[in-house]
């Protein structure tokens, strides 16, 4: 991607039309602001709900207006990028903690440091603000986080005589147990879909004492210890020692790997925690499912996350308008209601515990907000090329080793020489 100092040099002459025809907010001083808000909510829950959040917001405040322009997820990092280099950008920009690093590095994106309210600074879970924290500076507001949870089938478990775990946490010896237990008569204990592993082991490392990496932008490294290596043997002895994954679901995908779950030929799941408005919605008629407590390793039940956000282009007409906009989809109310549209985990505790109190009892959900107080900070989000690594190095070599055709010690080379590689062209 080029710099905005060159592309600002490449640009000079034709700035002033690009910036009429973009979405960077509108309105003069007999009318009303007109911000945009290139929203990817594709859900119809969360759809219907963001639209109602800017409805109200649009009315009761006449001379602040936002428009929502709907995009969707596919192909949104190279559209970010053409529209920030052609001045086209919206003024509300929804994306990623994970995706965010390189405009915040090229100074697309407002410092929103100003704006917020030592309230809500505290509010918000300290790691998940730590994730869209760049040089010091908040360019972003978390909207919603996902975790990693174990959905368990409850009459799969009592048919092995395993009670099903009440703790605070699980241990992950704890999930191995339960998964032997519950392997036999042709059906297995877990299923896991690795297709594309790196997110999860990654996300995962934290509870194994693993961070993958140190430093940030174009200067960051990275190691393969013990704490990053920790998960993907222990998946590797789950599923060639003890037997107890289906082998099938190390090469599907998440959603794939629900189908033998439904067909009780797997006791248990590790999904994200969305998951659990598609289980409810999609499983058959009488399936008795539940969320298992937070996974724990030797480290704690720690896991890194990358949440949705909402920033400001730099170079919008109206950054604190739209900041005022960005503090209101945020309150409280605002973020419970759109986390439980997208069954999704809100990252502040209040929004957090509101949802707790609405859904308490309702399958699932008590663990998934449990497990939301134990997201910590995501050192891979602060790696300029983790996108590149994580696409054309990890996710190969993931694969290979869960098919064994690699070792842990091939796999931690390959990670680390392919780090080396993307980082030196």
């Amino acid at each position: 991607m080029k710099t905005r100092r060159v592309l600002a040099a490449a640009s000079l002459m034709v700035t002033a039309l690009l910036v009429a025809a973009c979405g960077s907010g509108s309105g003069d001083a007999s009318g009303p602001v007109t911000l945009t808000f290139q929203s990817l909510s594709d859900q119809p829950a969360a759809i219907a709900e963001t639209q109602k959040i800017v409805g109200a917001w649009n009315t009761s405040h006449k001379d602040i207006q936002v428009k929502i322009v709907q995009a969707g997820w596919d192909s949104v990092y190279d559209k970010l990028i053409t529209q920030f280099n052609a001045g086209t950008a919206p003024d509300i920009v929804h994306y990623e903690a994970a995706g965010i690093e390189p405009f915040a590095e090229d100074d697309y994106l407002a410092d929103l440091t100003p704006y917020l309210s030592q309230e809500k600074r505290t509010d918000f879970q300290k790691g998940v603000l730590d994730s869209v924290t760049f040089g010091g500076k908040v360019v972003a507001y978390p909207t919603e986080v996902q975790s990693y949870v174990v959905f368990a089938n409850k009459t799969s478990l009592q048919q092995a005589g395993v009670a099903v775990p009440t703790g605070k946490t699980m241990t992950w010896d704890q999930l191995r147990q339960i998964a032997k237990a519950t392997t036999k008569d042709g059906k297995y204990g877990l299923g896991w879909g690795l297709s594309s592993p790196t997110a999860a082991f990654v996300a995962l490392a934290p509870g194994f004492g693993g961070k993958y990496f140190q430093g940030t932008g174009d200067q960051a490294n990275l190691t393969m210890g013990e704490g990053e290596s920790a998960l993907p043997k222990l998946v590797d002895q789950m599923a060639y020692q003890d037997h107890s994954i289906l082998p099938v679901t190390l090469t599907q995908s998440g959603s794939k790997a629900l189908a033998p779950f439904y067909a009780g030929q797997t006791a248990m799941t590790v999904q994200g925690s969305y998951q659990a408005a598609n289980i409810a919605k999609d499983a058959p008629k009488g399936f008795d499912w539940v969320v298992l407590p937070p996974l724990a390793g030797p480290a704690g039940p720690a896991q890194a996350a990358s949440p949705q956000t909402l920033s400001v282009n730099k170079d919008s007409a109206h950054v604190k308008e739209a900041a005022q906009f960005i503090d209101y989809f945020t309150n409280t109310d605002n973020l419970a209601a759109m986390n439980e549209a997208d069954a999704l985990i809100p990252p502040t505790n209040s929004a957090r515990q509101a949802l707790a109190t609405k859904l308490a009892g309702k399958t699932g959900w008590d663990q998934i907000l449990a497990s939301g107080q134990y997201i910590t900070s995501a050192p891979y989000l602060f790696a300029s090329k983790y996108p590149q690594w994580k696409d054309t190095v990890a996710t190969p070599a993931y694969q290979q080793f869960l098919a064994q055709k690699i070792d842990a010690d091939g796999l931690a080379t390959q990670l680390q020489n392919g780090w080396k590689s993307v980082t030196t062209n």
